[in-house]
């Protein structure tokens, strides 16, 4: 088994534990984890990016929120902490996990990107939600309480705000699909 396939074992497996000890019992593979690995390894490919890392990255990138860990809004500084131990505990090349752990820290922004691996997770953990149209229904049904009147309105401004949110070069690679998205659920 690979390092890629480890670490894929070992985060499906917290998963696992957090669907069934947590209240929500939100599925992290099935809603965000696999939408940010797919569109992480196809900008990999665009961009001519390092797959191991970006794989290694965007497995990872969430692990402190699976793992309960802190608040959300420092998800990315321990995941970071959680994801060295994890590295280290399957005996992965220093001279790498370095680059790993920076698309761990860095993914909340493009903006923040100082590598073409942490730019294909960062872009690729925004354009999750795009993949996964209905997990965006779900948060404005049930997390925001939002009415039915007011979802088209919450969920354009979602999708913008994350088509904004995008580094440049990945906007334009997106900016079709996203006029698409934004036609067929928003009837714009």
């Amino acid at each position: 088994m690979n390092i890629i396939e480890k670490v894929e074992k070992y985060v499906k497996e917290q998963i696992s534990i957090y669907k069934k000890n947590s209240e929500d019992h939100y599925d992290f593979w099935n809603e965000h984890i696999k939408y940010v690995y797919v569109e992480s390894l196809k900008l990999a490919e665009e961009y001519n990016a390092d797959k191991e890392i970006v794989s290694l990255g965007a497995l990872l990138h969430d692990i402190a929120l699976i793992n309960k860990v802190g608040e959300r809004k420092d998800h990315h500084i321990n995941g970071e902490k959680i994801a060295q131990d994890i590295l280290n505990k399957f005996n992965y090349e220093e001279s790498k996990k370095e680059r790993v752990l920076r698309c761990i820290y860095n993914h909340r922004s493009s903006k923040n990107a100082t590598t073409i691996e942490e730019l294909c997770v960062s872009d690729a953990d925004i354009l999750a939600h795009f993949a996964n149209i209905p997990m965006l229904f779900n948060l404005a049904y049930n997390k925001n309480n939002i009415n039915l009147n007011e979802v088209r309105d919450w969920i354009r401004a979602s999708l913008e705000k994350d088509y904004n949110d995008l580094s440049d070069r990945t906007k334009e690679v997106f900016k079709n699909r996203y006029e698409q998205i934004c036609n067929v659920i928003l009837n714009d």
